[in-house]
């Protein structure tokens, strides 16, 4: 397969209230690096896997309604664990929305996703999956 991945960020608030989670039960701030790949089978007839000034401006799109916000304050986020690979899968769907609604010019050819997110230089998570 073919990718190609972009790359953004956001700035988030949010708590994780369980014991588990240990000090990030309380309030806190995170900065995700986001990335989401684009996988095709074959390359258009241009040699692209899909534009890469669309994938950005896509990305941008649906990272900013959670920019700078308090994740525990969001309805669409009540009652849930707002862990990173949480909102990977939150990305990858709202993401694969858009790709079905042909955003991507002939995103028809993307056949899978993946949309990972660093939270430090140690640790990330991603959800992959087809679309």
């Amino acid at each position: 397969m073919f990718a190609v991945e972009v790359r953004d960020h956001i700035m988030i608030g949010h708590s994780l209230p369980a014991a588990i989670f240990g000090p990030a039960q309380g309030m806190h701030g995170a900065t995700f690096t986001v990335d989401a790949a684009f996988f095709t089978q074959e390359l258009d007839e241009f040699g692209l896997v899909v534009d890469i000034g669309l994938a950005t401006k896509l990305l941008d799109g649906v990272l900013e309604p959670l920019r700078y916000k308090n994740l525990d304050e969001e309805d669409g986020f009540a009652g849930k664990f707002t862990t990173t690979e949480f909102l990977c899968r939150h990305i990858f769907d709202e993401i694969s929305k858009q790709v079905r609604t042909g955003v991507l010019s002939d995103s028809f050819r993307v056949k899978r996703i993946r949309v990972s997110l660093q939270e430090s230089h140690i640790a990330r998570a991603w959800f992959e999956g087809e679309i």
